[in-house]
């Protein structure tokens, strides 16, 4: 098996431990969003710690003969990165964990998504150029979000899709600062940093907000294992390992199905079903997040 096929293999892997992760997410609704965001994104930054131990072995001695001004400030870029990144992660995982609540884990798996379209609107901000397809893509998933979250007769979206979708725009946001420090760290130190910063802030959260009950945690403890050993941890160090030798746009279509697979484990576990406008919503908002992945005709014929 070449190793571009081993590389999709665990992406498609990857996208099914985050579609599932929807529903670890909808089953763990009898405990506050800042108290199971809080922990299974804490659990997920130590998962990490033996990572990075592991893949320091070898570079300790490089940055021992490292000057140590430029020590300094990768250190420093870190930090910031972790930060920034730990911030928007807080904040987007809490609207989604609230959100979820009062919506299903299919229809959050696919709003969720719209990140994929957010974010090259968002690039405008930045000066960056956007292809004309982008708005083909704005256009389809708006629709889909319309048959998917908007009740026949009225023009409101429904209470926990709202959340989630404010989830996907900062979501957005966080996709953008990974964008721009990930290729001046170590993408698995800032992974881990920014869940200890996310998972410590709804940890405060959760004391300060909320009521936590041992009983109740200890009662959701499966659905927090999965989603912080397996959707960060495990999930995110594979993405990483794989994006080595895959093609990245084969990688983000891929990782698409997540969406998809949301639905699946939602349909399978929790008995989930919708209305048939709902399914041609998801259709919609799927096609659209497909299209704004494909390359440019001149990136294809490379």
């Amino acid at each position: 098996m070449s190793k571009r096929m081993q590389s999709n293999l665990l992406l498609f892997l990857t996208a099914f431990i985050w579609g599932a992760a929807f529903v670890a997410q909808k089953a763990s609704d009898s405990i506050g969003p800042m108290t199971f965001n809080g922990i299974r994104t804490f659990l997920g930054g130590l998962v990490l710690i033996p990572v990075i131990l592991v893949m320091s072995r070898g570079h300790s001695s490089e940055e021992k003969n490292s000057d140590k001004a430029s020590v300094r400030k990768d250190r420093k870029t870190l930090f910031l990165g972790g930060l920034l990144c730990g911030l928007a992660l807080f904040g987007a995982s809490t609207l989604q964990q609230y959100g979820i609540q009062f919506t299903s884990a299919g229809k959050a798996g696919f709003i969720t998504s719209l990140y994929a379209i957010i974010v090259p609107i968002l690039s405008i901000v930045l000066g960056k150029k956007v292809r004309p397809l982008v708005w083909l893509c704005v256009g389809l998933g708006i629709a889909g979000l319309y048959l998917l979250s908007i009740k026949p007769g009225t023009f409101s979206i429904q209470y926990g899709d709202f959340f989630v979708l404010l989830c996907a725009a900062i979501f957005s946001v966080h996709i953008l600062l990974i964008d721009y420090f990930s290729p001046k760290t170590s993408g698995v130190k800032l992974a881990c940093l920014q869940f200890l910063i996310a998972g410590g802030l709804g940890i405060i959260g959760m004391f300060l907000f909320e009521e936590p009950v041992l009983d109740q945690i200890l009662a959701c403890r499966i659905p927090i294992l999965y989603a912080g050993i397996l959707s960060c941890g495990v999930a995110y160090t594979l993405q990483i390992i794989a994006q080595k030798h895959a093609d990245p746009t084969e990688a983000s279509l891929i990782l698409c199905l997540e969406a998809v697979f949301s639905m699946i484990t939602g349909a399978i576990i929790l008995h989930e079903r919708m209305e048939p406008r709902g399914y041609a919503g998801c259709l919609l908002i799927f096609i659209a997040v497909l299209i704004s992945q494909l390359p440019e005709r001149h990136q294809a014929r490379n």
